[in-house]
């Protein structure tokens, strides 16, 4: 069941751009104890145009676009090599809420990359080192090994960094706040990218 009532939302007192109406409803999600409300679905396509979806964790937002974090061999990385475009999507159930975001990504620099996997838990920086994700796994006990030998070099290193941690931004040519509500009067609010800055667009539900 959703918490009732859900938010109110009324677009005409909307900000002129899309990054801090997303930061209100972060905060929003955060203080009304929404379930993970960083993790977000990215949607990707491979060369032959085949869609791919996954969750992921949102690692830093901000006016210039949107980040998150990857092996750089997955499949992800190399779909967004062939076809550097993705979608984003986050759903907290809890206020009735959906954003949605399309647009070009570009891979960070290296220096960036590295910033970004010293701030992880020695856990998460362990898992990037182990790599070969999404490769078949013949026995559980080989995973475990290299995560105990990962796990130990962070621990001894804990500067260590890695090429294969591949940080990427998505920077939004569209950006979609969706607001449930009672009897399916959703409301939805569209910001589009211009070489002037950014329009509004209300949409039907």
């Amino acid at each position: 069941m959703l918490r009732e009532p859900l938010p109110s939302f009324d677009p005409s007192a909307a900000p002129g751009e899309p990054f801090p109406l997303f930061l209100k409803w972060l905060a929003g999600a955060v203080r009304c104890g929404v379930s993970e409300p960083h993790a977000m679905a990215l949607a990707t396509v491979d060369r032959e145009g085949r869609p791919d979806l996954r969750i992921v964790a949102l690692r830093d937002a901000t006016a210039d676009g949107w980040a998150f974090a990857t092996d750089a061999d997955s499949p992800k990385s190399r779909q967004l090599t062939d076809c550097p475009q993705a979608a984003l999507g986050f759903h907290w159930r809890e206020q009735g809420r959906q954003i949605r975001l399309r647009g070009p990504v570009v891979r960070a620099d290296e220096a960036t990359a590295a910033e970004d996997f010293r701030s992880r838990l020695p856990g998460s920086r362990a898992a990037t080192l182990v790599g070969r994700q999404s490769e078949p796994l013949a026995d559980r006990a080989e995973l475990a090994g290299a995560y105990a030998e990962a796990l130990a070099r962070v621990t001894a290193d804990p500067d260590l960094t890695t090429p294969v941690h591949a940080l990427f931004l998505l920077r939004p040519a569209t950006v979609e706040f969706w607001q449930g509500a009672p009897g399916r009067g959703h409301v939805r609010l569209r910001y589009t990218a211009a070489a002037t800055g950014w329009t509004r667009d209300q949409l039907w539900p």
